[in-house]
């Protein structure tokens, strides 16, 4: 079975507990040693498909536990709503591909009736965007997973431990319901492999229903904290977001989504495979000593999230945008290609011109007038379908080749939807000028593209 997301805190306390009886593989960015959890690892990139497909060849059981809210490059154009759209429809398409029989996502509770946050509607597109190609998909939506190195509960715990005293704004007191990290594991396990439960979606929870202040009370508390508490009426979601950053120093890419969403009733329900497995789930007091219970002196301390950090001095002049616009009905990912080859010279009005070669298999050139190629895309064909354009790029004056420099137009959320997307570009233009010439051109180019391509309203 394999593990997306098999190094964060959830994967790995998943690994701990299915080592003994199964055959783990998880993923991760780069190569790794086996370990005792873990009998392999496969360095993989989930924004891109080959390495997706690769990743999961053989994989009979396939684990998604992965969140994108975090920076994947040196520069990123796009929502991080996009990015995760992105990387479930590559795993759910090389899952189909391998054969394998189940899914099993951890996605989020999604209050009904109400206008999402961006962070709850991307756990809501991701679960959709992994049912779409036939592989019967179990999701498990939970609210705030209590356990060490989660984001969400260190992000809490470091509020208590560094404030003498809390401002409670209006949304510390939304009713929630977390459940401990032990929970959600055995969970786990209970439904991967059972038919019964492919194919459905399952609240999760503790047996106790709170609100924010309740349980930072009950977390400083059992920390031998106790802090008093000051109700803050003026204190918005927008004003949190910079409070939260400031003091428990997490990254704003990660703390923003998170906090927009704490204004959302997060309550389970339907705890119907609670019920089913026999696990009712501990106590938010029972959570919260487990989790803040000394960790055992041979075992690392779980690494708090870090903002975007490159690899190599190459992934540090590394580019990805992601846009998103919609697909008139009845049109496909391959006419969307041809349309903007098509578009981009009227878009431009005679200062651009783009050349295709037949003979070489449709590559096209982007040239402006008076100046040589600045871009070159070929084809794929072979990596290509009609959801999904791929296009490698191969030269050109603003890009340095790359093996994995691609451009991709494709379908998703049942063809609605069109992503426009380049991965791994590297540009030759000095990193200042290229933020600040042909990054933002090239957003305005597929904003334009975007308002070309939608449907025309119905009369």
């Amino acid at each position: 079975m394999v593990i997306a997301g098999a190094t964060g805190f959830v994967g790995r306390a998943l690994a701990h507990a299915l080592a003994p009886d199964h055959h783990v593989v998880g993923l991760s960015r780069g190569a790794r040693e086996p370990d005792a959890d873990v009998a392999a690892w496969r360095g993989c990139d989930l924004f891109s498909l080959l390495d997706a497909e690769r990743a999961l060849e053989g994989a009979d059981l396939a684990v998604y536990l992965v969140h994108s809210m975090m920076p994947s490059a040196h520069l990123t154009q796009g929502s991080f709503r996009d990015f995760d759209l992105v990387c479930a429809d590559n795993f759910a398409r090389a899952a189909r591909k391998a054969g394998a029989r189940q899914i099993v996502y951890l996605g989020g509770l999604t209050p009904a009736g109400e206008h999402l946050s961006a962070h709850l509607a991307s756990r809501l597109e991701v679960e959709q965007a992994l049912e779409g190609y036939g592989v019967p998909v179990t999701t498990l939506r939970a609210g705030l997973v209590i356990g060490p190195g989660g984001s969400s509960f260190e992000m809490l715990r470091r509020l208590v431990e560094r404030l003498p005293a809390m401002l409670c704004p209006v949304w510390t007191s939304t009713r929630m319901q977390p459940i401990a990290l032990a929970d959600v594991v055995s969970l786990l396990r209970y439904v991967l492999g059972r038919e019964a439960c492919f194919g459905q979606n399952y609240d999760v929870g503790s047996p106790d229903v709170l609100n924010y202040r309740e349980l930072l009370g009950l977390t400083g508390e059992l920390l031998g904290h106790r802090r008093a508490m000051y109700p803050v009426p003026f204190l918005t979601v927008g004003l949190s977001r910079l409070w939260v950053r400031l003091i428990t120093g997490a990254p704003l890419d990660l703390v923003g989504p998170l906090v927009e969403s704490l204004e959302h009733e997060m309550v389970a329900g339907d705890r119907r495979l609670q019920a089913m497995a026999g696990l009712p789930g501990l106590s938010a007091r029972a959570a919260l000593e487990l989790a803040l219970a000394p960790s055992p002196s041979s075992s690392p301390p779980p690494r708090a999230p870090i903002a975007f950090r490159p690899s190599s001095p190459r992934a540090a002049r590394r580019v990805r945008s992601v846009q998103r616009m919609g697909l008139p009905p009845g049109r496909d990912a391959a006419w969307a290609a041809e349309e903007y080859v098509r578009w981009l010279p009227t878009f431009f009005r005679g200062l651009l011109r783009v050349d295709v070669d037949v003979d070489a298999g449709r590559v096209c050139r982007f040239r402006f007038v008076g100046v040589g190629v600045l871009l070159e895309l070929t084809p794929a064909p072979a990596r290509s379908t009609p959801d999904r354009q791929l296009f490698y790029v191969t030269g050109g004056a603003l890009a340095r080749p790359t093996k994995r420099a691609r451009f991709e137009l494709r379908q998703v959320l049942d063809g609605s939807v069109l992503l426009a997307a380049i991965h791994d570009f590297e540009p030759r233009l000095p990193w200042p000028v290229y933020t600040l010439t042909q990054a933002p051109f090239h957003k305005l180019v597929m904003l334009a593209f975007g308002r070309h391509l939608a449907p025309a309203p119905r009369t």
